[in-house]
């Protein structure tokens, strides 16, 4: 087991939605010194340039590369090449340079995007070759996927401590709710938060409503990661979620009775549901280095509806 607290970290993405939670436990949890911590943003460090990559892991003993090109279905079918380019050439760039640095050990995060479109459920690690990724987030997931095969390829002939994590979709409070690039609960909550607002009856969300999604509070999955970064150094691919399933059909009627919402759901069926069933097998996660979600979906959808809610109220109060 590593001892992270005066470890020298770089964390890409650490100005994220999931990066600030990461941070925080670090901080907060492990009481890792703040001076040990580098959190470059974006616009400071342009990971898609190798000398940035290599500035950035100078002097680093572990990194967490979070940061990435990420949407929901929209941005997918919108942008599919620049999801694909931006996010293997960071990760491909930023694995080489830390594997030059000599860094002790490399945290990879991958997506559930990069499972085939049919795969048995709960989703096994074992079947991630089995088949082609969904069609509409297909670029975005095999480009995160080849973070996996890198890794692998670089332990197998360097040596290099590098490891590879399949989180299922994260929510929590200081998600992304930007409709144009936001994932279905935050998309949902906003939606249903505007119609109340504006007396509406109705939302209207994506789809049939049958697919279904599994999800991980993103504290617990910030916990998860660091877990992995203590404990796990083997080259298999290690899932991290909840073992939640849920229908979007579901999901959005409990949205509706969180948020006190007695209208109507009309589904846009001329869009897309994306992959038809998602739910991960989540056994690996605990057996390797004892990671098990702690927050109820309940409870957590409840935090991230009230978060959001204030945030709506600072932002009358103050203009």
């Amino acid at each position: 087991m590593i001892d992270l607290t005066e470890k020298k970290i770089l964390i890409t993405g650490a100005h994220g939605f999931v990066g600030r939670h990461l941070v925080d436990n670090l901080l907060e949890k492990r009481k890792v010194l703040q001076d040990n911590l580098f959190l470059p943003r974006a616009e400071e460090l342009d990971l898609r340039k190798l000398e940035n990559c290599q500035r950035a892991v100078e002097g680093r003993e572990l990194v967490i590369h979070l940061a990435a090109k990420v949407g929901g279905i929209g941005l997918n079918q919108e942008k599919p090449g620049e999801l694909f380019y931006d996010n293997i050439i960071m990760g491909t760039q930023l694995m080489e340079a830390a594997r030059q640095a000599e860094v002790e050990k490399f945290v990879a995060i991958g997506t559930i995007c990069a499972y085939p479109k049919f795969t048995t459920v709960p989703f096994k690690e074992d079947d991630l070759w089995s088949g082609y990724p969904e069609e509409t987030n297909a670029p975005y997931g095999l480009a995160k996927k080849m973070l996996l095969a890198q890794s692998q390829a670089y332990r197998q002939q360097y040596g290099f401590n590098a490891i590879y994590l399949l989180p299922v979709n994260m929510y929590g409070p200081g998600d992304n709710f930007d409709p144009g690039s936001s994932h279905v609960i935050a998309a949902l909550i906003r939606k249903v938060y505007e119609a109340k607002r504006d007396n509406k009856s109705y939302i209207e969300a994506w789809g049939t409503g049958k697919a279904t999604r599994g999800f991980l509070y993103a504290p617990d999955g910030a916990e998860g990661i660091i877990l992995a970064a203590e404990r796990y150094d083997k080259p298999e691919p290690v899932n991290l979620g909840s073992g939640l399933e849920i229908s979007i059909k579901d999901l959005t009627e409990l949205i509706f009775r969180l948020m006190d919402f007695n209208g109507e759901i009309r589904w846009d069926k001329t869009k897309p549901d994306g992959q038809p069933r998602r739910c991960l097998d989540v056994s690996r996660a605990e057996k390797e280095f004892g990671f098990r979600a702690q927050t109820s979906f309940d409870e957590g959808l409840k935090k991230t509806i009230d978060w959001y809610i204030a945030l709506q109220g600072m932002r009358r109060n103050y203009g």
